[in-house]
């Protein structure tokens, strides 16, 4: 009623209006919006088969009949089902006396039969047979309080824009459950208590019941959809079949280590950006080896650091430096294991070693070492590290070592000399780290990323904290094997450090190409798959044991959607985020340019706005 209809009302002959006195408090109580206003549909017609709900059509059904056994899980299909439904399922206890005297006229009748039949000659039938042993049955267990009665009423209300739309997914829904000898119906003239039934108020106001026991019954448990999901952690996404949150805390996992495989352009950067975001969120160190400079702006954002590694970039890594060895470590083993790993960064540089290469750069390795007066024994607290130029001038005094230097002499004094032959310049003291190597020639990729990696471990194990090490385009380390092994060591290793290990590829041949690939894979407690090409889905398929379903879905899957495994489980999987972290991680060109845009639109509405200074305002004598 509105307020024009409360100041006025008719008299009984319907001639005469008379002005009504209405307090200020009921004209105010009329115009406030209930719970029900809000949640009500705008209109609603009620026809014999469906319910026009505003702009929806609803349709209910009701089951009638089971089979003789049902098989734990039957309703999972429904459940799943990629269709707007909702599912009343209502139990009614049945008192166990009561069904026991109605069982035994039952028992009674249906032994009557069978010796009617005898006594006629009749063949026996086995309908009749197998009636009676399972009434005999099922009075045992109800007298031994093995089962309960249960009269239950089964009702499924679909959802759709049309008539067309419900149609095809009842005919869907039919076919699903004929196939396991359980029909329904639709609630004909009964719509409107039908609807009321499926409503979550636990009002039962269709009343079609069907007798069941409690094994059956258990059968019909409706949660049965998966969900992949742990206590606590960040939010990686939501279930696509029941809308589930897929929450993880990666750090409570039996390592900590993920791998992400997909196509360019299916979200995967996007996806770990947000990642990214919600792990700074709960203390959690993030570093991150960028080949696309795509998480600069992320890092600026969020108040991290960004380094761009390369020939002419101002920021240096001295592939020398020494970690301080932990409690638990002695010098020995810290500047051994630095020497292995410096004899691989070289078998990378240099193109390969022999036997007696490999032999003749352990050995100028330990004595650059020396000349700066560091060994075994020695404190690496306040120690000069050499330089890659020590080096050079200590394996050109040794026999045998003419090539190597020869070979070298580019990244000391040569074109590459820019960036590997100058002392460490960079500080890792923020929370969120991006190396950059976009800039760096191809060709020295894996070098810049060997090298940024043994930098980062140095680190990681220098100081005990809760990181997380991401590595975008990951297929560029395992083009050598040596980048791949130092690679899977720190996956196999991290785990002792706090430091869980992220591998991102488009490149999926080229990543399981390599002998370290699938060892990757085994080593890693989550994996996530995006949409794939159709090119690499039959690897995937077979890596990952997918049936046919998981391949087709990951080949049709939108931008962000996919299939996220934990350990043996797995769902699948949409990315969301909100608007906030949307603005922030987003690497799509044309919102990049519009916040771009919008950011020199606002500096320049500021600059206009700002008072103009002394030595720009005229003085009176220059008007």
């Amino acid at each position: 009623m509105s307020i024009f209809d409360i100041l006025k009302k008719k008299n009984k002959d319907q001639k005469e209006l008379e002005p009504v006195s209405v307090l200020p408090e009921e004209i105010y109580q009329q115009g406030v919006l209930e719970l029900q206003d809000v949640i009500a549909p705008s209109a609603l017609q009620i026809t014999p088969r469906e319910l026009n709900l505003g702009e929806k059509v609803a349709r209910t059904f009701f089951v009638i009949s089971y089979p003789r056994f049902l098989s734990t899980g039957w309703f999972s299909p429904i459940v799943n089902l990629d269709k707007v439904f909702d599912v009343s399922i209502f139990v009614h206890p049945v008192d166990t006396t009561t069904i026991l005297r109605k069982y035994q006229k039952k028992v009674a009748e249906v032994e009557s039969q069978i010796a009617i039949r005898e006594e006629k000659g009749l063949v026996r039938d086995p309908v009749l047979d197998t009636a009676y042993s399972d009434l005999e049955y099922l009075r045992d267990q109800l007298q031994q309080a093995q089962e309960k009665m249960f009269k239950v009423g089964l009702y499924i209300t679909l959802y759709g824009d049309t008539t067309d739309e419900i149609d095809k997914a009842e005919s869907e829904i039919r076919s699903i459950l004929e196939a396991r000898l359980v029909y329904l119906k639709p609630a004909l003239f009964q719509q409107e208590p039908g609807f009321k039934s499926v409503l979550p108020i636990a009002k039962d106001e269709l009343s079609v019941h069907s007798n069941l026991n409690s094994s059956p019954l258990s059968s019909i448990f409706p949660f049965i959809s998966f969900d992949l999901t742990s206590d606590r952690g960040i939010l990686y996404g939501i279930n696509r079949h029941n809308s589930s949150l897929v929450l993880f805390d990666r750090f409570s996992l039996e390592n900590y280590n993920s791998v992400v495989f997909a196509k360019s352009g299916a979200g995967k950067s996007y996806m770990t950006k947000l990642e990214i975001v919600r792990s700074l969120m709960f203390d959690t160190d993030v570093i991150v080896i960028d080949p696309e400079r795509e998480y600069e702006y992320l890092a600026e954002t969020t108040g991290g650091r960004h380094f761009n590694i390369a020939l002419s970039s101002e920021h240096h890594i001295n592939p020398f430096d020494l970690p301080v060895p932990r409690d638990d470590e002695s010098p020995a083993d810290v500047l051994r294991n630095n020497i292995i790993t410096l004899v691989g960064l070289f078998r990378i540089m240099l193109g390969g070693l022999t036997p007696e290469e490999d032999a003749i750069i352990d050995r100028a390795i330990t004595e650059t070492y020396a000349l700066k007066d560091i060994t075994a024994n020695s404190n690496f607290t306040n120690i000069e590290p050499p330089l890659l130029s020590d080096f050079e001038l200590v394996l050109s005094g040794m026999e045998g070592s003419d090539s190597l230097v020869q070979r070298i002499s580019k990244y000391t004094h040569g074109t590459w000399s820019g960036f590997i032959n100058r002392p460490t310049n960079i500080d890792m003291n923020k929370r969120f780290i991006v190396f950059s190597v976009r800039d760096m020639e191809d060709e020295l990729k894996p070098v810049a990323m060997y090298l940024i990696m043994h930098h980062i471990w140095n680190i990681v194990r220098k100081d005990l904290r809760k990181r997380l090490l991401i590595i975008d385009e990951a297929w560029w380390m395992m083009k050598s094997e040596d980048t791949a092994s130092f690679l899977f060591g720190i996956a196999k290793r991290g785990r002792k450090y706090f430091l869980g290990l992220a591998t991102i590829t488009q490149d999926v041949a080229d990543f399981l190409g390599s002998p370290y690939g699938k060892a990757m894979i085994t080593n890693s407690s989550i994996q996530i798959l995006l949409r794939q090409s159709p090119t690499s889905i039959d690897l995937i398929q077979d890596t990952f044991k997918l049936s046919d379903e998981e391949k087709y879905l990951l080949l049709e899957s939108d931008v962000g959607e996919g299939i996220f495994f934990a350990g043996l489980k797995h769902v699948a999987i949409k990315v969301i985020a909100s608007y906030t972290e949307d603005q922030i991680i987003t690497s799509d060109p044309s919102q990049i340019l519009a916040i771009k845009k919008a950011k020199q639109d606002l500096a320049q509405s500021q600059s206009e706005t700002q008072t103009p200074s002394a030595s720009q305002v005229p003085l009176n004598g220059d008007q």
